[in-house]
């Protein structure tokens, strides 16, 4: 399934490589030479077509160093299928410890509860908190 993805993504790459070279050549065969199309006012065209495609150029390039970089051996702990053995620690996300570190960093005011409202005045209503619309 990974070798699908990766032949999938060379082709993705290619793609855009092969259309603008394809409108590069149909203009400047229909021309007749670069001269004769910046001639007759494609010249900024074929320039923007040719920087385009050098910039997909690049990224296609960036993508095969990408796959040859990102491969490792299958014994190695990393990019194994399910039978393949990790190192200690790697790779696995310790919950309780994330949740140790936030309640040690929170300060300790946070913790207490918050302040009960006013006590009334005798004789009338107690204030109830309240969002949005008053409450009669």
């Amino acid at each position: 399934m990974r070798t699908l993805k990766i032949g999938l993504g060379v082709i993705g790459a290619l793609f855009p490589i092969v259309y603008c070279g394809g409108l590069l050549y149909y203009f400047i065969h229909i021309s007749g030479s670069v001269q004769e199309a910046a001639d007759i006012g494609l010249g900024p065209t074929l320039l923007g077509l040719a920087a385009v495609g050098l910039l997909f150029c690049v990224l296609l390039v960036v993508r095969i160093v990408w796959i040859f970089v990102g491969q490792r051996p299958h014994g190695s702990g990393g990019r194994g299928g399910p039978n393949a053995s990790t190192h200690e620690g790697e790779g696995e996300f310790d919950a309780d410890a994330v949740v140790a570190r936030y309640m040690a960093r929170r300060p300790a005011e946070a913790t207490a509860s918050p302040a009960a409202p006013p006590a009334p005045e005798r004789g009338g209503p107690a204030i109830r908190p309240s969002f949005g619309r008053k409450i009669r």
